[in-house]
């Protein structure tokens, strides 16, 4: 009878073990899917596309240890350190438990010389060989962590208010972002002066989001596959010598036409106040 109750006892006790881990395995299932469909994280500089970044990365959190110890992380103000640009992330942040991020509304990438983070990596999730100029030395100029976006609509500098915080906070100063002086039709007498990011010059450290005086920042970072656009590789930019080679030797009268509009010459349907 003994013997009976105890193998009753050890087959509760084993699906109670099998269902608590399935459901774990449902759970932790459905947050790593939560975290991957959260496309828009801010990683380190140097660090791998997303995919493969979440593949390398293997949470250490040594980046972040790195980042905080920094000779350079004290507020000129209070001479005591200042929080750290880089999070690890943890339960609720909606991206994958450990891996690094960082805010720039909260904390900005400060664009270390050196790059702290970046060396200590032992995994290789951030690439320092990507980070590396000319003379094969660290520069942070060459990150990617993203790139800075104009909400023209609450920009007040659209609005005709003078406002260049952002432009004095890149540390890239009229390389990433320049001002582009517009005449004021309204007033007559004022310009705007209208900030303009380049994409090939941003790093996305987020400095400009941090000092952006609206309420809600009208300039922001975001990972460059999501604020850049991509023409494809069928398009040709004509006046780039370089580019054009990838046309090769083909010439105009060797293109197919493909609409009723690419049979005429542009002097048949162009300047005559109709719509095309």
């Amino acid at each position: 009878m003994a013997h009976s109750n105890n193998r009753r006892k050890f087959m509760a006790t084993t699906l109670q073990s099998v269902g608590l881990t399935a459901l774990g395995g449902m759970l932790w299932s459905g947050y790593s899917d939560e975290a991957k469909a959260s496309p828009l994280v801010l990683r380190p500089p140097g660090a791998l596309n997303e995919e493969d970044f979440l593949k390398a990365c293997i949470k250490c959190g040594m980046c972040a240890e790195a980042c905080v110890n920094r000779e350079s992380n004290i507020d000129k103000e209070t001479g005591k350190p200042r929080p750290g640009t880089l999070q690890m992330a943890k339960g609720g942040d909606h991206r994958l438990i450990g891996t690094p991020f960082f805010t720039p509304r909260e904390v900005p990438c400060y664009m270390c010389d050196d790059i702290p983070c970046v060396p200590v990596c032992p995994s290789g999730a951030l690439d320092m060989p990507s980070l590396l100029n000319e003379k094969k030395e660290l520069d942070i100029n060459k990150a990617t962590m993203g790139l800075a976006v104009v909400h023209k609509e609450s920009c007040i500098a659209f609005w005709g208010l003078q406002c260049d915080a952002c432009y004095r906070a890149c540390p890239l100063l009229d390389e990433a972002i320049s001002l582009q002086y517009q005449k004021n039709e309204r007033t007559g007498k004022h310009a705007f002066l209208l900030p303009v990011v380049h994409s090939d010059i941003c790093t996305g450290c987020g400095l400009c989001e941090k000092a952006c005086v609206t309420e809600k920042p009208a300039i922001f970072v975001l990972p460059r596959e999501y604020s850049m656009g991509r023409a494809g590789d069928h398009y040709v930019k004509g006046w780039d010598k370089k580019d054009q080679q990838r046309a090769g030797e083909r010439k105009l009268d060797e293109i197919e036409t493909h609409t009723k509009r690419s049979e005429k010459a542009p002097a048949d349907y162009l300047n005559r106040e109709i719509e095309y």
